[in-house]
């Protein structure tokens, strides 16, 4: 978490031609190094809003990109969109966690972009990593011991399923 917050510092440091009204949404690899579920990739990508976008669209006509209608502006490391899934800023800032420079997606509307995604195998292994995520950091370990006594009853039974407490494992 540390590491991607002071990262994004050296970074904005570096590239004083970014100025937001409004603090950018860090989403993708690098929002996903924040929450420990893997490292990011080579480019920092952010959502920012309407207004933030008009500008680098003016500013960078050339490093404009569409993407089924997710409008975005190209400067080198940076993916900086004003929609993600016609989504916009006003939809994700809710519930994002915020830093000194920038929020950071929930990590319900990064697994939300994983699903969207899901014919991309990038992604597919994404919601992976965040479904163990979630198992990992908050699974009940009191009730995850007690499952662990039936293992054998679940797997001789259709699909992990016991009616009425009838476990042949002996417990």
């Amino acid at each position: 978490m540390e590491n991607v917050i002071e990262t994004l510092k050296r970074v904005f440091d570096t590239k004083k031609s970014l100025n937001f009204s409004k603090k950018p949404i860090l989403i993708g690899g690098m929002a996903k190094e924040y929450y420990g579920i893997r490292k990011t990739g080579m480019d920092i990508d952010l959502i920012i809003c309407e207004e933030d976008y008009q500008i680098l669209a003016k500013k960078y006509p050339n490093n404009r990109k569409d993407i089924w209608g997710d409008m975005g502006v190209v400067i080198e490391s940076f993916e900086i969109w004003k929609c993600i899934m016609l989504l916009d800023y006003d939809f994700y800032i809710k519930d994002a966690i915020e830093e000194d420079i920038v929020y950071i997606v929930s990590l319900e509307k990064l697994m939300l972009m994983c699903i969207f995604g899901m014919e991309v195998p990038k992604y597919q292994d994404d919601l992976k990593l965040i479904g163990n995520y979630y198992r990992n950091k908050f699974q009940n370990k009191k009730y995850l011991e007690e499952a662990e006594t039936h293992i054998s009853s679940y797997k001789n039974n259709d699909g992990g399923i016991i009616f009425g407490g009838k476990y042949n494992d002996g417990n």
